[in-house]
């Protein structure tokens, strides 16, 4: 009987004992299977996420063509994207955004000038752009924008746009020091000083070949030029306060004395004639080939302009300078708002958040030192070497064929994307930088940044329009003041009684 029972304990630990090791090697073969279904899934996942994403951009081009795509590939290999950049020249740029926005062909992203940025505001509000603010925070560099700045760029108190970082004011001149030193005149420190240079580089032979064949002011056709005298001579930035009101620039008497001042300039010959149809480039060339002495503009075009004229004359001799007082005895210069330019997300390219924050991605990591060194210097030891902190061109030619044109990518200013400021072994670029910030000093702000007109928003193009071509038709001489007076009363009946009423309230 105890034979028995021993045999029968054996025979049910031996069962049992088999069992145990069944469940213990299914046990396993599931958690292998299970393994390999994770791995499967991770490496699936890892390939999906590895997958370049198509990112299409527009922005304009201000060199002549279109880069090379070295930075291109670099810019794509960094973000693990394909990118897709349409290049615009930029002196039709404006017109191509509201085409492509009109037949609902914009890109995932797209830069849009600061006055222009007006327009899209209405199509703001109608929801057709993303609002990123909510998402900056998602993201380690983009939200180390300044608050400032973006604040600037809100439309309602909502944020749909990126910024380009630039100094509050840029504005001075650019003059020929070695014409100024042959004709033996000193820097202008006032505006009567400076017509008196315009018409000695015109009438005094400043180059002494014996010839009639140079010209004071280099312009072109944008008012650029203009809007920094008129500021000269006491004009507001856009919009001042007048009579317990705001109102727009050119109904206060500063705007009337500079179209007077232009206006005995070009009919004197001290400007070039074709001024309002001369293109930035031509602008630039008069200075370069020895046509014109003056340019007034950012003072830092200053190195390219010297870079090209000492080609064409090893002897030519530039300088910067800034403070101009106006017949107040004070100087002021306008600022703006702390950008250049914006880009914008379009909810017709991009289709939802998942897709919008592969976008944000990318400007997230140009706004890393390393991104932003990228696109605005190029290669280190290839285009750029860093001299006391600095980066310094390797090659300027080089340069402005790959990296120069990618410059409108760059988002945030040195400051918060960390990248390296211009060396210049040119002294008066480095001037130039030193007179940027000297100009905070006395920048007069828009008091309109942050309001809202509507009808300035819907009517912006067309009311800008009326003003400009009255101004030039002033200059030129085809109207008389009380022309320019009726056009004033053309703008405030084309909305600008509105505006006006808009901006107050």
């Amino acid at each position: 009987m105890k034979k028995y029972l021993v045999i029968l304990v054996v025979s049910f630990i031996c069962v049992f004992l088999a069992a145990c090791s069944e469940d213990t090697s299914t046990s396993n073969q599931q958690e292998k299977t299970d393994d390999t279904t994770t791995e499967t899934n991770n490496a699936n996942e890892q390939e999906k996420d590895e997958t370049p994403f198509e990112l299409s951009i527009m922005l304009n081009l201000h060199t002549p063509e279109i880069p090379q795509d070295k930075l291109e590939l670099l810019l794509e290999e960094k973000t693990n994207t394909n990118l897709e950049i349409q290049w615009v020249p930029d002196s039709n740029y404006g017109e191509r955004v509201n085409t492509a926005f009109s037949t609902n062909t914009l890109p995932h992203a797209f830069l849009v000038k600061t006055d222009q940025f007006i327009q899209f505001k209405d199509a703001v509000r109608d929801g057709q752009f993303w609002e990123i603010g909510p998402y900056l925070s998602e993201f380690e560099n983009l939200k180390k924008l300044r608050e400032s700045t973006l604040k600037n760029s809100e439309v309602d108190g909502k944020l749909y746009s990126l910024y380009m970082g630039r100094p509050l004011s840029r504005g001075g001149i650019i003059y020929r020091k070695d014409w100024a030193d042959n004709l033996g005149l000193e820097i202008p420190t006032t505006t009567d000083e400076f017509y008196e240079m315009l018409r000695a580089f015109t009438e005094d032979d400043p180059d002494e070949n014996g010839q009639n064949d140079t010209i004071g002011l280099t312009d072109r056709g944008n008012l650029g030029t203009f809007n920094t005298v008129s500021t000269w001579f006491g004009a507001p930035n856009r919009w001042g306060e007048l009579d317990g009101q705001l109102l727009p620039d050119f109904m206060f008497s500063a705007y009337k004395e500079t179209l007077e001042f232009f206006r005995d300039l070009h009919s004197n010959g001290y400007m070039n004639k074709d001024a309002p149809v001369t293109s930035k480039t031509d602008q630039q060339e008069m200075m370069k080939n020895g046509t014109a002495g003056a340019y007034i503009g950012s003072m830092q075009d200053v190195h390219g302009i010297n870079n090209d004229a000492v080609n064409i004359n090893p002897d030519v001799v530039f300088d910067v300078h800034n403070y101009i007082e106006g017949p107040n005895g004070e100087y002021q210069t306008r600022s703006i708002p702390g950008y250049g330019s914006l880009i914008m997300f379009p909810k017709q390219a991009i289709a939802d958040e998942a897709e919008l924050r592969k976008v944000l991605a990318f400007f997230d990591y140009l706004m890393t030192p390393e991104g932003a060194n990228l696109i605005i210097w190029g290669v280190e030891g290839e285009h750029y070497e860093v001299v006391d902190g600095k980066a310094k061109i390797l090659d300027q030619d080089k340069f402005d064929t790959e990296i120069k044109p990618y410059t409108p990518f760059e988002i945030g200013e040195p400051l918060t994307n960390g990248r390296y400021e211009a060396f210049h072994d040119y002294e008066p670029a480095e001037k130039a930088n030193e007179l940027y910030k000297d100009n905070d000093n006395y920048v007069v702000d828009d008091p309109t940044v942050g309001l809202d007109s509507e009808t300035y928003s819907q009517n912006a193009g067309t009311l800008d329009q009326i003003i400009t071509d009255a101004t030039y038709q002033f200059i030129l001489g085809e109207i008389e003041m009380d022309g320019f007076d009726e056009a004033i009363e053309k703008w405030k009946n084309a909305g600008g009684n509105k505006v006006i009423e808009e901006y107050n309230q």
